[in-house]
């Protein structure tokens, strides 16, 4: 909620769109359809939704034209063609106007190496740690109990939530947003395995992220083995992602929590991947790509398109026959070709 309501008009002045009515409409809020009050806007992008529209209490609803005549019938309406893009917009815009501004300047108990640059207008807070050789960009903002080791560097106007780890020699471009728990360099899971136990294999590479990156909570980014693991501009990972040594991930790709990739694996621009899909490495996949939740891929995929994978849930019961099924299959092909071939003996011996 802001201090002030806002006018719908001043809404319309930084972001455009066609505003129906309520030109007079103040608004303190942004809320779901369902939620809404008289002082909240919403949207509706959803066609699921559509009935909500007539029950919404919303003093503004932001729709599509094809739902423009419906809105307008209710009460005030923006009409934008995306209005989920619209809606994207606006919490940006509102979160500007709602959130804390950043505060300049370096916290007392923040240790901050005199070998360390420092921009025009960084934020480094509680308890931050800023090795020698770090270089923070303008207006950086580095949260509480984070740790930018030797030699890394943050992009101007990028965000470290607290307790985020920026390891040695990697870097993150502008206007990225790091959530609290993210890991970027630690040492990629390289060993050789020798009659005395596993030799590790000293990762020499860093982390190179491009700008514009969201990474989310928890998620692990491995540094590479020889060369840089490398994540291009307009990525987003959500939380619990882990992402091995020396894969390189296309710009505007975009995956869903806990999914795992695999070392030395690079995947193209403006791919997505749903929950929990898991990558093998040593492998390319196309740009244009989409991957369904716990969905794994085990190999190079050359084509843009839709893959698909997970097995459909079930029954214990229904599980474990459908499993045995599975496991037999392999046998039960082999008595089906020695039947075709059969089939086909006798075929030919009638024939004759």
């Amino acid at each position: 909620m802001t201090a002030t309501p806002v006018a719908l008009t001043e809404l319309i002045a930084a972001l455009g769109g066609d505003l129906h009515g309520g030109s007079d409409t103040r608004i303190s809020g942004i809320a779901p359809l369902d939620e809404a009050d008289e002082r909240s806007i919403s949207f509706l992008a959803n066609p699921r939704y559509q009935a909500q529209l007539g029950t919404t209490r919303a003093a503004c609803v932001i729709v599509a034209p094809a739902l423009a005549d419906a809105a307008c019938a209710r009460g005030a309406a923006i009409v934008t063609p995306d209005p989920y893009l619209y809606f994207a917009r606006l919490t940006q815009w509102w979160a500007a106007l709602t959130h804390p501004a950043t505060q300049p300047g370096v916290h007392a108990s923040a240790v901050v190496s005199p070998e360390a640059r420092l921009g025009q207008g960084v934020e480094i807070g509680p308890l931050a740690v800023i090795e020698a050789g770090a270089v923070i960009g303008d207006h950086a903002r580095i949260g509480a109990h984070c740790v930018v080791e030797r030699e890394a560097v943050v992009g101007d106007h990028t965000r470290l939530a607290p307790r985020v780890v920026l390891g040695y020699g990697c870097r993150i471009g502008a206007r990225g947003i790091v959530h609290s728990g993210v890991v970027i360099g630690a040492d990629g899971f390289g060993f050789a395995p020798s009659k005395s136990g596993y030799v590790k294999i000293e990762q020499l590479g860093a982390v190179s992220i491009g700008d514009d990156v969201e990474i989310g909570a928890n998620t692990c980014i491995d540094r590479g083995a020889l060369s840089d693991t490398v994540i291009e501009d307009g990525v987003k990972l959500d939380n619990l992602i882990q992402i091995a040594h020396n894969c390189h991930i296309g710009a505007h790709t975009a995956m869903a929590g806990c999914v795992g990739m695999a070392g030395s694996t690079t995947v193209g621009k403006y791919c997505t991947f749903g929950g929990a899909a898991m990558i093998n490495g040593h492998i390319t996949i196309a740009d244009h790509v989409n991957v369904g939740p716990s969905t794994m891929i085990p190999r190079s995929l050359t084509e843009p398109g839709t893959y698909i994978g997970y097995y459909p849930m079930s029954r214990p019961a229904e599980w474990e026959k459908s499993a045995v099924i599975v496991r037999n299959l392999s046998a039960m092909r082999d008595k089906v070709r020695a039947l075709e071939k059969t089939i086909k003996t006798l075929t030919n011996q009638e024939e004759k």
